[in-house]
């Protein structure tokens, strides 16, 4: 497993980001293909880069931003720490720093420093994204749809607001397919708005499959948050993969 940093001249700036690549001695010399990994709000740190580093040792160039790069230094947050205290206190103003829109944009340099590898498999990538980085991952694949061939939201939060960032509003534009992975207590996603997301999928005739992991709560892929569920989080990656196996090259 190789684990780099590298910096990418983004929209607004300099933006940092990890890049992880499987061991060749594993899995052949490549090329492999290349996802994007939209983080969540507690930003870059180290239980970030185990993830990314999982879903890398499964066969794919993973690039992981620090999305905030808008704000300046931070961190790196212990999430469990945060939570303790005023989290939103905390997280707010690194959230103000980004939006659904903010990340697609900067996703087209995303995309560019990936095709400018030689380990990286010509044609489509996939994105993935947690939390915050749910409705990111979905609206990279709105702004590119020629190029994401999949997309991965795990228990994405606001997908369907009034907001005019809001993923539900451009889904027509999606020529990938969508994993949509639920928690059933999740005050970032209610039901009334999974059936506003569900209803504007539908209509705008996006290949998706939804699932509601039953007794999960916000977060419950992430080793670092107390709601982890190491059960429910390895039916989610085997998700995500089987999607990617067979949407990208």
């Amino acid at each position: 497993m190789s684990q780099d940093q590298v910096t990418i001249q983004a929209t607004d700036g300099a933006c940092k980001a990890y890049v992880l690549t499987p061991d060749p001695s594993g899995g052949g010399a490549g090329p492999w293909p290349g996802v994007i990994f939209y983080m969540d709000a507690f930003g870059i740190r180290p239980g970030m880069v185990q993830m990314a580093t999982h879903l890398a040792s499964q066969g794919y160039v993973v690039l992981l931003p620090d999305l905030f790069y808008r704000y300046g230094a931070y961190g790196p947050l212990d999430p469990a720490e945060v939570l303790k205290g005023d989290f939103r206190a905390t997280i707010g103003p690194l959230m103000s720093s980004t939006d659904n829109h903010k990340a697609a944009e900067d996703s087209k340099a995303f995309i560019a420093y990936l095709d400018g590898r030689a380990d990286v498999a010509k044609g489509k990538i996939g994105t993935v994204g947690f939390c915050m980085g749910g409705g990111m991952a979905i609206t990279a694949a709105e702004y590119y749809p020629d190029r994401v061939g999949a997309a991965v939201s795990f228990h994405g939060g606001n997908l369907a607001t009034d907001q005019p960032t809001s993923p539900h509003l451009q889904l027509d534009k999606i020529k990938g397919e969508l994993y949509i992975a639920v928690a059933d207590n999740d005050q970032s996603y209610p039901p009334e708005m999974g059936e506003r997301f569900e209803a504007a999928l539908t209509a705008a005739g996006v290949k998706h499959k939804t699932e509601f992991y039953a007794g999960k709560l916000h977060g419950w892929m992430k080793p670092d948050l107390p709601v982890y569920d190491a059960e429910a989080a390895e039916r989610g990656w085997n998700a995500a993969l089987e999607l990617y196996g067979r949407t990208l090259p």
